[in-house]
């Protein structure tokens, strides 16, 4: 049945996926695999967490739906209280709640036109918001998002570099370029917001340096624009932090999704009330907003982020992994492996070969892990879940050694075989 299926989505493999448990996945034909995919950074507290499927199944027999425009229901309020209490900074002390990542982001620009009377939305190089309308226009990590419809693209967006040294973009540079495009491109009082990952996600998990971010508070500050902090990949123990931002920059708008419900689909934008009181009642909204069933799981993953410590988890495992990867840079070369970055569990592995990165990821899928390539440069990314023990950590290294090895014996590439010798 899977050719009645859109082609237009990109599948990692042909799999039916039947379960899943912890950081493992298993298939209709039988296969275990090691999932370092998390779902693209969903499954923070891993597949099936007992205590987040007892949350679910427990509001499923009370109130599966609660239409957020006809009232409140109790897990919204609760998942209010835990994001206020334990997870947001004190200065963002409201929240709204949709489905996707891209439709927050939408909502997050919304607010920040609505409350600005101003149409610019500045984006960063390699930056990726969703595949909407509008979120896709603010989208650069790929051509493959927007191809053929470039239309839609608005006039109002304007994309300025990220600072990734590695590539020869710098802080200074991308800096200067913001400023630049004031005087060149648009006048600072015709933007409302700017928008950026604190790492990048399917741009290659480059970190934005903290002088970066906070060289964009500073001018944010001076012209009136609104900074948007775009934590759906980064958001809930993934680097470490329950919050990447936290501690660097002060976000005007946040916005989460992913592993803010362990699967379950929500997303959330969190404001300030001097900016989120400024709507007009109806002007937000959505049929699934704040799901009932969703805000169930959110609250016990929240609660389990902290009872289990994952973002420290984060940054042990992650740690153990990123020094594995980095000794097999060692093994291979820098003519192989040109890179090994990211925070906490949220790790990058850049090729210098183009083609490499999704050549490796489908020999890790032969060998038994999930993992997902990212980037016009050439970069796999590690983004298992916070509950990874040491032990499968250990596994899914000796998976990407052998894979990379694998593919390197098949292509016979003589460069690449000669470093590796070397």
């Amino acid at each position: 049945m899977q050719n009645h299926l859109f082609q237009g989505v990109g599948r990692l493999s042909p799999y039916v996926f039947t379960r899943g448990k912890g950081s493992w996945m298993y298939t209709q034909c039988g296969r275990k695999l090691l999932d370092f995919t998390s779902q693209i950074g969903v499954t923070n507290t891993g597949h099936a967490h007992p205590r987040i499927v007892q949350a679910v199944t427990e509001q499923i027999s009370k109130l599966p739906m609660g239409q957020v425009n006809l009232g409140c229901h109790e897990p919204m309020l609760e998942l209010t209280e835990s994001l206020i209490n334990n997870v947001l900074p004190p200065h963002l002390d409201r929240v709204f709640y949709s489905i996707t990542g891209a439709e927050a982001v939408e909502n997050a620009v919304k607010l920040a036109t609505y409350t600005t009377g101003r149409p610019g939305v500045i984006c960063f190089q390699g930056g990726y918001h969703g595949r909407t309308a509008l979120t896709m226009a603010m989208t650069s990590s790929s051509v493959v998002y927007k191809q053929n419809m470039t239309n839609l693209n608005p006039s109002n967006i304007y994309t300025v570099p990220f600072p990734y040294e590695l590539q020869g973009y710098s802080i200074d540079y991308c800096l200067n370029e913001l400023e630049l495009l004031f005087q060149q491109q648009v006048l600072a009082k015709e933007i409302a917001c700017m928008i950026i990952e604190p790492v990048l996600g399917e741009g290659g998990y480059v970190p934005a340096p903290v002088e970066f971010l906070q060289g964009l508070q500073k001018i944010c500050k001076q012209h009136g624009i609104l900074l948007i902090i775009d934590e759906v990949q980064t958001g809930f123990g993934r680097t470490g932090k329950l919050l990447a931002h936290l501690g660097v920059v002060e976000p005007d708008i946040l916005v989460m999704a992913k592993g803010l419900a362990s699967g379950y689909p929500i997303s959330a934008v969190a404001a300030s009330g001097s900016l989120a009181d400024q709507q007009a009642p109806g002007s937000m909204g959505g049929t699934y907003a704040g799901h009932a069933v969703s805000c169930a799981a959110a609250v016990e993953t929240i609660n389990v982020m902290k009872d289990e410590q994952l973002p420290e988890k984060s940054l042990i495992q992650g740690a153990k992994l990123k020094d594995g990867l980095k000794e097999l840079q060692t093994s291979f070369g820098k003519d192989v492996i040109l890179d090994v970055r990211g925070p906490g569990c949220m790790i990058g592995v850049e090729f210098t070969t183009p083609g490499f990165n999704k050549k490796v990821s489908q020999a890790c899928l032969k060998n038994g892990m999930l993992l997902l390539p990212a980037s016009v440069y050439p970069t796999v990314r590690f983004i298992p879940p916070l509950t990874v023990s040491e032990e499968e950590v250990n596994i899914g290294l000796d998976i990407f050694q052998k894979s990379m090895q694998d593919v390197l014996d098949e292509d016979g590439d003589e460069d690449l075989q000669h470093a590796v010798k070397a």
